[in-house]
């Protein structure tokens, strides 16, 4: 009776243990169940699971638009989402610029900038900060700007532009993409230190100056490697020299301005930037990516044939390199006492 009574016992109990276990499962799954969505929300998603929009603040067709579509193409193969390009000109590069640091501080919003973006800082009166909403990513190229005329201009050299300036001061008229953007700073400091009187004509953006360039209603224009050079070599235009500080593998025939203007440097640079809020390690992945990219020997051969030099750094040395052009520019729009309207 004693072993029958235990072994009843033993069913009982082994009944509760597996009651007690079930129950114990089920407790479980059901705070999984609550908790999962939770740690879902909390942790962050990869970056980038949908489309980056990358921000080109000026109109379609200049240098700043197509390298910009060059790395979009890249930067969507490498980190494999779509960067799609949306064009946002207006106030030297400005408007476009105030929407990136405007937008959801998510790394799905990217600018796309050249050396004017640091020009036009040293210009307009923003609502916003710059040492403290943007946060630079890096720069992915260098390259000189190309000193051009009219062929009907009786200039066959940097030289004879000056000279032929001083004789008729106010009558050149030389032509920009925007009052108070690169390629217009690029011709004043060329004015300031040549101390030449040239008018200035703003146009919109690239493309226009130089198509009235090479339809002669202006004489003088200072533009992008990418756009000037193909132009001079149809003969459309003549050439006369670069800004950088020495001659561009580009264009070894031209001389470079600052063998005639002694001091003359201008260097015009293309990189990347985003709000400050955005993440850390999503501005250092990007970082990453523009540096596999440039190393591409298709890249970079395609930025020669264009006039640049593949380039990469830091965020750090981005963020120098645009506080030191901030300070030139400024300089420039001081003494040449320039306001935009």
């Amino acid at each position: 009776m004693e072993q029958v009574a235990f072994k009843a016992q033993s069913r009982v109990v082994n009944r509760r243990r597996q009651a007690l276990e079930g129950w114990r499962v089920s407790a479980l799954a059901a705070c999984m169940a609550l908790t999962g969505p939770a740690w879902a929300q909390s942790s962050p998603d990869p970056w980038p699971s949908r489309p980056v929009r990358m921000v080109v603040p000026y109109a379609a067709g200049g240098a700043t638009d197509v390298l910009g579509r060059l790395f979009a193409v890249r930067l969507a193969e490498t980190l494999g989402q779509p960067f799609v390009v949306d064009n946002r000109p207006g106030a030297a590069g400005m408007i476009g610029a105030e929407m990136v640091v405007r937008a959801a501080p998510d790394g799905y919003t990217l600018a796309f900038v050249p050396s004017a973006y640091a020009a036009s800082l040293a210009l307009y009166k923003l609502s916003w900060d710059p040492a403290r909403a943007v946060a630079p990513i890096g720069i992915v190229a260098t390259g000189p700007l190309v000193l051009g005329v009219h062929p009907g201009v009786k200039a066959g050299s940097v030289r004879d532009l000056i000279e032929l300036a001083r004789a008729k001061p106010g009558s050149i008229n030389f032509g920009s993409a925007g009052t108070g953007g690169s390629l217009h700073l690029a011709g004043e400091l060329f004015l300031q230190l040549a101390r030449v009187d040239m008018s200035h004509v703003p146009y919109k953006s690239e493309a226009p100056a130089l198509n009235d360039l090479v339809g002669g209603h202006i004489q003088v224009l200072f533009a992008s490697a990418i756009v000037m050079l193909p132009q001079a070599r149809a003969g459309k235009v003549r050439a006369l020299g670069v800004t950088s500080a020495k001659r561009s593998p580009a264009a070894p025939e031209l001389p470079a301005i600052g063998e005639t203007v002694p001091g003359y440097d201008v260097t015009q640079w293309f990189g990347m930037w985003t709000a400050s809020a955005v993440r850390r390690d999503t501005v250092t992945r990007v970082n990453q990516a523009l540096g596999r990219i440039v190393r591409i020997p298709e890249v970079q051969e395609r930025l020669r044939a264009d006039g640049f030099e593949p380039a990469h750094g830091s965020p750090e040395d981005f963020a120098r390199t645009m506080a030191e052009e901030t300070a030139l520019w400024a300089r420039v729009v001081k003494a040449g006492n320039i306001r935009v309207e």
